[in-house]
């Protein structure tokens, strides 16, 4: 077909030929997987067309029905967190030849996109404490999806273990990514202080598996005995696969690649991506050797020219445009290379003392709350385990209608467990970062003793 006819829609007939050869009786078939409630039955609630003038002005309106919370009063966290990046980190990705450059796909002309991946392979190895890192990885939900896969192709055994402890969402892509395959997920329970039960994942690895799969710190906020997880899945002969949701705390906890982890991934949203209401995100992956070739995205490596001088390649491409389709490791096609470049410039900016620092402020900022929280009336903590900025705290209302009623004061107070483990009705998820003031923890804290 001509380039002049490609969006030229196809005629009833080819439609109805197409919908046959798949084995569907209409288009509606093609979205069964969608729950019908999910399904918009109407059309849109949105005017017809307008002036740029009159459609700005109906943006901003509609812009206007936003609630903020105040400055200081979000203590949302469940995988996306809010940090503050120095004026640098916008000021450099905002440089045309940054903003504005895509995938190489002549790559050994672009060597300034090349090395900046080079870089943030770099900075990624160092926090992770594994030797290869990739880049392009969508967000950390996928990019475990992803390592899941990686390790069932180098050790095919048809399952899983995960920890009742990973981001249910992220769990749930997993699931979906392996719907039709043979790779059973299952999954093992935690001790009463929230952390993953080492003698509940060697019994559940007793049944042959792959990979064991956990979270540091977990959803719940608690770190994990990763050296005992790494034992339990060497002695399964299966690898252990850490996920970490808040990357800044690893500028305070040990890598986990130094304490057994096979392959480290999570989601960089932290390093200085900004929230912008969900996305884009960044998911990093880190892994050994034994993984080079099973790593999906791409792999910029450094070279030598004939004359000695240092360039930079790309090394691996393993996605199915660029190989055989049979032999690729993954469809991923975009290209997370801006938010890539702003996670290493935040770390680049921060330093090792610096991004310490910060994992230090932010720890230290959670267990002051954490003690304010649990001297507030009606309120208790019902995990004992070490954290980071993470917490849950035992409401004496329904989380849900704790947070409407702080939202309506402009607090932004945490995530309702309930919405993950219907069981957990009384059960807030609490964050707090750097960017939450003394004085909005103390309203935070004083607020919640309100609803006793």
């Amino acid at each position: 077909m001509s380039s002049s006819h490609r969006y030229i829609p196809q005629s009833e007939d080819e439609r109805a030929a197409m919908l046959g050869a798949v084995g569907a009786a209409g288009i509606e078939d093609l979205f069964a997987s969608i729950p019908e409630r999910l399904r918009l039955r109407k059309p849109l609630d949105v005017p017809g067309p307008l002036a740029e003038m009159d459609l700005v002005t109906w943006m901003t309106a509609c812009a206007a029905d936003n609630r903020l919370p105040d400055p200081g009063a979000q203590f949302l966290g469940a995988g996306a967190y809010r940090h503050f990046a120095p004026a640098l980190v916008d000021h450099l990705i905002s440089r045309t030849e940054f903003y504005s450059s895509y995938t190489p796909y002549q790559p050994e002309i672009s060597q300034g996109t090349l090395q900046a991946v080079f870089e943030y392979q770099t900075l990624i190895g160092q926090l992770t404490g594994l030797p290869i890192a990739n880049a392009s990885m969508y967000e950390g939900a996928s990019t475990l999806a992803e390592a899941v896969l990686m390790a069932e192709r180098v050790t095919p055994r048809g399952r899983v273990v995960v920890s009742d402890g990973v981001h249910p969402e992220y769990l749930r892509v997993v699931r979906t990514y392996v719907a039709n395959t043979e790779i059973a997920v299952d999954t093992f329970g935690a001790r009463p202080d929230g952390s993953a039960d080492p003698q509940a994942a060697r019994q559940a690895l007793e049944t042959k598996a792959s990979a064991l799969v956990i979270q540091h710190p977990n959803f719940l906020g608690c770190l994990e005995d990763v050296e005992a997880m790494a034992a339990a899945a060497q002695k399964a002969k299966a690898v252990l696969i850490v996920v970490v949701n808040e990357p800044v705390s690893l500028g305070l906890l040990k890598a986990p690649g130094s304490q057994g982890a096979a392959i480290v991934l999570g989601e960089g949203q932290g390093l200085g991506v900004p929230l912008s209401y969900g996305g884009p995100f960044l998911g990093f992956l880190a892994a050994g050797p034994a993984y080079l070739r099973q790593m999906p995205g791409r792999l910029i490596g450094e070279a030598r020219d004939v004359d000695g001088r240092r360039g930079y390649v790309l090394t691996l491409a393993t996605r199915e445009q660029h190989i055989r389709r049979d032999k690729a490791t993954s469809n991923i096609c975009t290209n997370e290379g801006l938010c890539a470049l702003t996670a290493a410039i935040f770390m680049a900016a921060l330093g090792k003392r610096g991004l310490m620092d910060l994992a230090r402020q932010n720890h230290a900022r959670a267990a002051y709350a954490r003690e304010r929280i649990a001297a507030a009336k009606g309120c208790t903590l019902p995990h004992a385990a070490p954290f980071f900025n993470e917490f849950v705290v035992r409401l004496p209302i329904a989380a849900g209608e704790a947070v409407e009623a702080l939202a309506a004061k402009g607090i932004a107070a945490g995530v309702p467990l309930a919405r993950y483990f219907p069981e957990r009705d009384r059960d807030l998820l609490i964050t707090v970062t750097e960017m939450n003031p003394r004085a909005e923890i103390d309203r935070l804290a004083a607020e919640l003793g309100r609803l006793a």
